[in-house]
């Protein structure tokens, strides 16, 4: 997910990526789970890596763990960036009705209706490898870890606490991402005081992939200049 990113950063970062619960290498417990859990998870994390305060980057799901982070353990964060987010992702309904989905199809049948969504249309053929990676790796997650966090997401919302965000967030908002819509993210950067705003011109929902020079050049520009400071 973030190997583009990696390269561009660990030369000056001390880099660590964390599967959240139910997802790669971390184990998928029986759900439901919930927000709070996947959020602590990142701080333990953290914490067995003797790692204190720290810039946090998170996409879709990964930035609303980070947004609730950032109201409930603000002292662990330097800076924030959440990406393709919003403080309210979709419905109660239609996360359960994606967790009915999973249950029937299973991950790969459900990857089929579901991913195209997350790319700009040009997508696909502009970087087929890596559209079969990103298909591949959908198919192998944990049916039980997935509809666990799609349980996190139908009960998430944080609209009325963002509000109190301090420490310094960037947020990206891809032009054509019709999951988390760039009016989500312009809601966000009007309500957290200080944000930054940075919409990627032909990125759909997992923009740090699809337009990854943008998104790699504006997140690097974030964090050092918030480490200059």
């Amino acid at each position: 997910m973030w190997d583009e990113q990696v390269r561009a950063l660990e030369a000056r970062y001390h880099v660590l990526r964390v599967d959240l619960r139910g997802h790669g290498a971390s184990p998928a417990p029986e759900g439901p789970y919930a927000l709070a859990d996947l959020a602590r998870d990142v701080v333990d994390v953290a914490d067995a890596a003797g790692v204190g305060r720290f810039h946090l980057v998170g996409i879709s799901l990964g930035g609303l763990v980070g947004l609730w982070l950032a109201v409930h353990a603000a002292e662990r964060l330097r800076t924030l960036t959440v990406a393709n987010t919003a403080a309210r992702i979709g419905t109660e309904a239609s996360w359960q009705d994606r967790i009915r989905a999973v249950h029937a199809q299973g991950m790969r049948r459900l990857g089929e209706s579901i991913i195209s969504r997350w790319f700009a249309p040009a997508f696909a053929a502009a970087s087929p490898e890596l559209l079969a990676r990103v298909q591949g790796v959908f198919a192998s997650t944990s049916a039980v870890g997935y509809a666990g966090c799609c349980a996190a997401l139908a009960v998430a919302d944080l609209r009325a606490e963002v509000a109190a965000i301090r420490v310094p967030v960037l947020i990206i908002g891809g032009a054509l991402d019709a999951v988390t819509p760039i009016a989500q993210a312009s809601w966000l950067h009007e309500a957290i005081a200080g944000s930054t705003l940075c919409i990627i011109e032909g990125a759909a929902h997992l923009s740090n992939l699809d337009q990854r020079d943008a998104f790699t050049e504006s997140l690097g520009a974030f964090l050092d200049r918030e480490s200059a400071k």
